[in-house]
């Protein structure tokens, strides 16, 4: 044994009580330093889609934005494109079958933070040039310089608000996964966790949210149905609703009622319009009353209208409404002019929503309606001599146009059934649009085609679209208003992830040749322009007021119109009572 052998065989082994050899250089080394919050907190390849779709929502869709909308748009789709992107990267480590990925290098995240910055200050140019293209095509002024500055704080905090609550759900997921690792396996606890959180949500959601929600809406919109309009007085003849010898009161009609039975032209109005003597047009109206249900409601409509003497005039009309219950004054004068108010209205109201609400969670109540009121009149008609029975004809805007269509399956049976309709501003839900577009003439557009050679029914962006195509129809006649700007004619839940065929196709008048379908996008930039859509002149978006008049003079060519007298009356037109 030599004496190195010695000296290592009789080393004391180190002990708690005995000092540790020194630390090499390699155990000296400081821990590595803890990566800042943001990228602990967010995920690299999720930042960058999220920052992605924020440039795509700045590009033009169907109307001109405010700093408003458009940060709502981009933070939506910021929020959007992260989730997308958080997603991807998990389903690619999902498929490689790694628990986590590689984190991102600081100087990615500094590159991404300045390119980010330096992009978004560019494409504001851009959205002013897309913005102000769309704004020549409505005839509506630009924006100001520092509404681009208000879109881009807005969609910071809506982007950044959105993303927090995408993490407080991962986190309580991740949670949900640490408790089920304990009984199963981590992927079976995934999958679990997931569902749960989902099946929480939902019944969260539809539960205790949608209840006091709709409690909540409810209650604001039933005070705002009760407010009195000073410009409209009660009426004091029997040929109004609320009059006297009405069947409902004055108050019982909700405040859109009330507008719509006080307003319409009066009897000199209509006598110095056609020059000749008028008779005052009927206007009946029921409205939603707690203690009678839609049946019901409808009922009174038609006896209201039975005791007016409306059967006796030239014309019924039955107007469905929209949800709050108003009704296009346009669609209702136009006609009283056309037969010198030889014309009885008829309608009621289904709900006291805003129409965009109502047709999320009062779809129904809009088709019942539109099927009570249609029958109950209709029943009072047939039960009269046929050489007696006035004309029958149904309109509505918007919703109010769905509901128009429900108690007909088909064309054929509204042509049938009536003697003719003027619905504007379709929804997607509108079944028997639906099905005409589906299967308009080859080589006619969706957003104006043409089916059956134009046979009995028109589709109408601006009144010489009532000559398309070059040949003649017959009657009963059925007219659609439509825009090819109008978002709540176009919206469907299928533009979140296909083209649709409104753009696919040649473009509409007022349409920007630069707006593009996108993934998503399209979907929040539509979405975000049905909250705007009757905020541009008439002509474009939602908004039908002058061509009405077209409208009713060729669905019903009153005796003794001429093309003068509707050049006369466009101007007079209003959508308001």
């Amino acid at each position: 044994m030599t004496e190195t052998d010695a000296k290592t065989d009789e080393a004391p082994a180190a002990t708690e009580d005995t000092p540790a050899p020194p630390a090499t250089t390699e155990d000296t080394k400081a821990p590595p330093a803890r990566p800042p919050w943001w990228e602990r907190h967010y995920t690299f390849f999720g930042s960058v889609v999220g920052l992605v779709f924020v440039w795509l929502s700045l590009t033009p869709s169907l109307l001109p934005r405010g700093p408003l909308f458009q940060g709502l748009v981009s933070g939506g789709a910021g929020a959007a494109g992260y989730m997308l992107g958080v997603l991807g990267v998990w389903l690619v480590r999902y498929m490689r079958g790694k628990d986590s990925s590689p984190r991102a290098p600081r100087w990615a995240w500094l590159v991404l933070l300045a390119a980010g910055l330096v992009s978004l200050v560019g494409m504001q140019f851009f959205f002013q040039d897309w913005q102000n293209d769309v704004r020549d095509l409505m005839g509506v002024p630009h924006l100001r310089w520092f509404n681009y500055p208000q879109a881009a704080v807005l969609a910071l905090i809506v982007g950044f608000i959105l993303v927090e609550i995408g993490q407080l759900v991962r986190r309580l997921v991740l949670f949900l996964v640490r408790q089920l690792e304990r009984v199963a396996p981590r992927r079976v606890s995934g999958v679990v966790a997931v569902g749960v959180v989902l099946a929480l949500s939902v019944a969260l959601l539809n539960g205790v949210v949608a209840r006091v929600t709709m409690d909540w809406l409810n209650s604001t919109f039933a005070a705002v149905n009760n407010e009195d309009s000073p410009d409209s007085p009660m009426p004091t003849t029997k040929l109004r609703s609320g009059g006297p010898e009405s069947l409902v009161s004055w108050a019982s009609l909700g405040h859109q009622g009330r507008i719509f039975v006080a307003g319409g032209p009066t009897v000199d109005d209509l006598t110095e319009f056609n020059g000749k003597p008028a008779v005052e047009p009927i206007r009946v109206y029921a409205g939603k009353d707690t203690g009678n249900d839609i049946r019901e409601t409808a009922e009174i409509a038609a006896q209201e209208l039975l005791r007016t003497g409306g059967l006796d005039r030239e014309v019924v009309a039955v107007a469905t409404t929209t949800g709050t219950g108003w009704i296009n004054e346009a669609e209702a004068s136009a006609l009283e002019y056309m037969y010198n108010g030889d014309t009885a209205i008829v309608s009621m109201q289904y709900s006291f929503l805003p129409s965009w609400i109502s047709f999320i969670v009062d779809k129904e109540n809009a088709r019942q309606a539109g099927q009570a009121l249609f029958e109950a009149v209709d029943a009072l008609v047939k039960e009269m001599p046929e050489a007696q029975r006035p004309k029958l004809v149904v309109f509505g805007e918007s919703l109010g146009s769905f509901g128009g269509e429900a108690p007909f399956l088909s064309l054929n049976n509204l042509v049938a059934r009536t003697d003719g309709a003027l619905f504007s501003g379709p929804t997607f839900n509108n079944t028997i649009w639906t099905d005409l577009t589906a299967s308009r003439d080859p080589g006619s557009p969706m957003w104006l085609p043409i089916y059956d050679k134009g046979e009995n029914v028109r589709f109408v962006a601006r009144p010489e679209d009532l000559n398309r195509p070059d040949e003649s129809w017959g009657t009963p006649r059925v007219v659609y208003l439509q825009h090819a700007s109008d978002p709540i004619a176009w919206w469907a839940p299928d533009l979140l992830f296909r083209e649709p065929d409104w753009l696919r196709e040649p473009r509409g008048y007022d349409v920007s040749p630069r707006m593009g379908w996108m993934p998503v996008v399209t979907f929040l930039q539509v979405s975000a322009d049905m909250a705007v859509a009757v905020g541009v002149p008439d002509g474009h978006g939602h908004r039908y007021v002058q061509d009405v008049v077209n409208g009713w003079a060729a669905v019903l060519q009153p005796p003794g119109w001429t093309p003068e007298k509707t050049e006369r009356l466009r101007p007079l037109m209003h959508a308001d009572g």
